[in-house]
């Protein structure tokens, strides 16, 4: 049989338990705290009322909402995922009841000391979790991650649903559960096994198609679709995917996602990859990435920042991955480098805040990333100040500047910057939108309102740009491309705040002389 490339517009949708994969669904207590409380909840809203979420859907402003989007229709299909669930995941629901049932008796301790309640910890959580106070005597519960995980932690849920891109469009991922139909091939292996890395290397290097068809074990009914997302036609842009030259060439792939690549070494920021389908907007796909990547650069633990349907196709690409330095077992925030070992990634750096990383040509400087998480005390986020061949770049994803002193000290330290990269979706979801689901006491509506999951306004931005003394300044991270539609759900307008506000930013920084621009869709320079 003929040897064969995988089509650059073949979707590697991953899931767990029939939803979209994102990071919260790796550790064991947040995979449990998010199936009861968002996916079981939503499915049996939909059973219930399927009608009032199609109708729901037809608004722009609810489409992030929870709300499955199969047009009022599948309600069998969904009430026979939602038993299948039950009885699948029976471990994970017993698991997240009793999260919340200790949780809710811990909190009733006002100082006192806490070591009797180590007996009546459920026995799910025995030998699994540390009991503490802060420095206000409020109590919570630490778990132990690695051993939650050796206790706990079940891939047989995962899965990866093959199909064919027609276009950007697809489904919320946070509220919709992938349902089989004829035009995928829904493949039932673990994230961590290796055969997806051969089967993804086919994008670029081509292989004998029965041998991987023999390799993912694929059905004889399955067998006929499969071979259709492969092709004897080469990628077109391989060869422009390598730099050579003695400068830094930069690529914006769309939101946060930029490739900065030397002569020596490759770095891709925040990996969101298009694929490739006829469309009007320009945009750089997987056959733009060069042949290896020497690091991947992760900001903050939120789903369009830390993508597994990329992470995983570029995987066997990838040297190392770089990612915020936290490890504290706290129920929000979640080690993102075991998650990222747990799903098959070798070679995983922790960066803590002012740590640095030597690479060849150049440096990573973690820097310190306020906001955009509601306050709460999630320590897995950083921004990352890379100097290359003597440029120095700052990547600030959605930090918002809440205290301008703090860039005062920050470029005490690195200087003024060549080129900045800044985030200003201002005004972003409330509190419970994306953490609601390990919230163990409900939160006052106007307080989740005020929590919000925003970025930079213009003032906070334009404040950043006059501290750091940048030359250059661009607004990214906006999440308005079309193939982010099914990540972000966001619609923007020419009067929505967001577009109003970083219009003013860009055009500040023009009056001042710095080129800026709110990047979209596709980008290039070369320093």
């Amino acid at each position: 049989m003929s040897n064969v490339y995988l089509k650059q517009n073949v979707i590697a949708e991953p899931l767990v338990w029939n939803w979209y994969a994102w990071s919260y669904l790796i550790p064991p207590a947040t995979a449990a705290m998010t199936l009861v409380d968002r996916y079981i909840k939503i499915m049996q809203s939909y059973i219930q009322a399927p009608q009032i979420h199609a109708q729901a859907m037809k608004n722009p402003e609810l489409m992030g909402g929870p709300f499955i989007d199969l047009n009022g229709e599948k309600v069998n299909e969904v009430k026979a995922l939602l038993e299948q669930t039950q009885h699948d995941a029976q471990h994970f629901i017993s698991l997240a009841a009793d999260i919340k049932t200790f949780d809710q008796r811990l909190q009733q301790e006002d100082g006192n000391t806490l070591e009797g309640l180590y007996a009546q910890l459920p026995q799910s959580l025995k030998g699994m979790v540390e009991l503490v106070y802060d420095l206000s005597h409020r109590p919570s519960i630490r778990f132990i991650e690695p051993l939650m995980y050796q206790k706990h932690y079940d891939p047989s849920g995962q899965s990866v649903a093959l199909s064919m891109a027609e276009s950007d469009w697809r489904p919320f991922i946070m509220s919709t559960p992938v349902l089989c139909n004829d035009h995928q091939v829904v493949l039932k292996i673990p994230f961590h096994d290796q055969r997806w890395d051969t089967l993804f290397k086919m994008r670029h290097t081509r292989q004998p198609l029965d041998e991987i068809i023999e390799q993912l074990e694929i059905t004889e009914e399955s067998k006929a679709l499969f071979s259709s997302f492969f092709t004897i036609k080469a990628p077109e842009h391989s060869q422009e995917a390598e730099y050579h030259g003695e400068g830094v060439r930069i690529r914006y792939l769309g939101h946060a996602c930029l490739l900065f690549q030397t002569a020596e070494v490759s770095i891709l920021v925040d990996p969101i990859i298009s694929y490739k389908v006829k469309s009007d907007v320009p945009r750089f796909t997987f056959e733009d990435l060069p042949e290896t990547i020497d690091y991947v650069l992760l900001t903050h633990n939120h789903q369009d920042h830390v993508l597994f349907e990329t992470l995983l196709q570029l995987r066997h690409k990838i040297k190392h991955i770089v990612c915020p330095a936290n490890n504290k077992g706290f129920l929000a925030d979640p080690s993102l480098k075991l998650i990222l070992k747990t799903i098959g990634f070798s070679s995983v750096h922790s960066l803590g805040e002012f740590e640095t990383l030597d690479i060849a040509g150049g440096q990573i400087l973690g820097l310190p990333f306020l906001g955009e998480h509601s306050d709460l005390n999630v320590h897995s986020k950083i921004a990352h100040h890379l100097t290359l061949k003597g440029r120095k770049l700052l990547l600030a994803a959605d930090s918002n500047n809440l205290d301008p002193e703090l860039y005062t000290e920050i470029f005490k330290k690195t200087g003024s910057i060549d080129m900045l990269f800044v985030g200003m979706e201002c005004d972003g979801a409330p509190l419970t939108w994306l953490y609601g689901s390990y919230l163990t006491h409900p939160i006052k509506r106007k307080y989740d309102n005020a929590r919000t999951l925003s970025g930079s306004n213009f003032e906070k931005a334009w404040s950043i740009v006059e501290k750091c003394g940048c030359k250059e300044a661009y607004v990214y991270a906006m999440g308005g491309e079309p193939w982010l539609h099914y990540i972000m759900a966001l619609t923007y307008q020419s009067d929505s705040i967001q577009i109003t506000e970083s219009d003013r930013f860009v055009q500040k920084c023009l009056e001042n002389n710095i080129p800026s621009e709110r990047l979209f869709a596709q980008n290039e320079w070369v320093v």
